[in-house]
């Protein structure tokens, strides 16, 4: 029974990831990016704040905490989050998802600059090879598309970093408050910040937003930002963190089926081929880390 869990917990969350990566698509067609980013959070936060005091779950973080929920708020939530819908105003969902998927690259890099943790020499041929790959996707897409591309790019790169980083502060602080307390709150002032945010300076028109957007956003928020997230720390919690880390290697490919089914496009035949060595050093690095623990 236990092991048919994991496996429904790991497929909901490889889909409810990998089909946000569309949602995010389909909600900037007509809602500009910092309000439908708000807009995400507002929807994800009543339902956060519910359970978290359903289950008396604190909603604030321990006292000598409190200023990094803050921090939380604006570096985890706020920034990150406009910066990856904004990037798919420019670059593909397929490709965004690819580039998110490098997240654990990402946490390995900080983690030797903030943490001064000694990588493994599985670690380094993990990181050279996902590396390595990444670019190989990044310089032939760009390419082959409109020069605008490299400013999703950026913004998606940026947003994987700023996540990283968080995350190891958080471990560096030892910050281990549960994730409804960790989400509830700093999602639910993100969502303030940005619509007022988005309202001041994007000037969106309501009557402009199509229903596909509206419900995108929705689906950003409940499914990817409420269900999504509890069922992955549900699925570390009863299978570890490393199982819980493959997501990681599925669900882009999700996305980028999705993307090619739906809209008839799709990242090309060499970048395809480029995500098995970025697979392959993504789940080196992984390993690498179980090993240590």
């Amino acid at each position: 029974m236990r092991n048919v869990t994991i496996f429904l917990l790991f497929t909901l969350v490889c889909l409810t990831w990998g089909t946000t990566w569309l949602a995010m698509r389909v909600a900037v067609e007509t809602i500009p990016p910092i309000f439908a980013t708000g807009m995400r959070f507002i929807f994800a936060s009543p339902f956060l704040i519910s359970i978290a005091l359903l289950t008396k779950t604190p909603l604030v973080f321990p006292e000598k905490q409190r200023i990094f929920q803050g921090v939380v708020c604006i570096f985890y939530f706020a920034i990150p989050f406009t910066l990856m819908i904004y990037g798919e105003t420019y670059v593909s969902s397929g490709l965004a998802s690819v580039i998110f998927s490098t997240m654990p690259v990402a946490v390995l890099i900080a983690s030797i600059f903030f943490l001064h943790e000694k990588p493994k020499l599985l670690q380094i041929l993990g990181l050279l090879i996902a590396l390595i790959s990444l670019s190989g996707i990044i310089l032939h897409e760009a390419k082959s598309n409109a020069g605008s591309q490299w400013q999703g790019i950026v913004a998606l790169v940026a947003a994987v970093l700023i996540h990283a980083v968080i995350y190891t502060q958080s471990k560096k602080r030892c910050c281990t408050v549960s994730v409804l307390t960790f989400n509830a709150l700093p999602c639910f002032f993100a969502g303030l910040i940005l619509t007022a945010a988005g309202y001041f300076l994007e000037h969106p028109q309501v009557s402009t937003f199509s229903l596909p957007s509206a419900l995108s956003t929705l689906y950003l928020g409940v499914i990817g930002g409420v269900f999504g997230i509890l069922c992955y720390f549900l699925l570390q919690k009863k299978s570890g963190v490393f199982q819980a880390s493959l997501v990681f290697l599925v669900f882009p490919i999700i996305a980028i089926s999705l993307e090619n089914y739906i809209y008839g496009y799709a990242i090309s035949l060499l970048s395809q081929l480029l995500t098995l060595p970025l697979a392959i050093g993504i789940l080196l690095i992984l390993v690498s880390q179980r090993v240590r623990r």
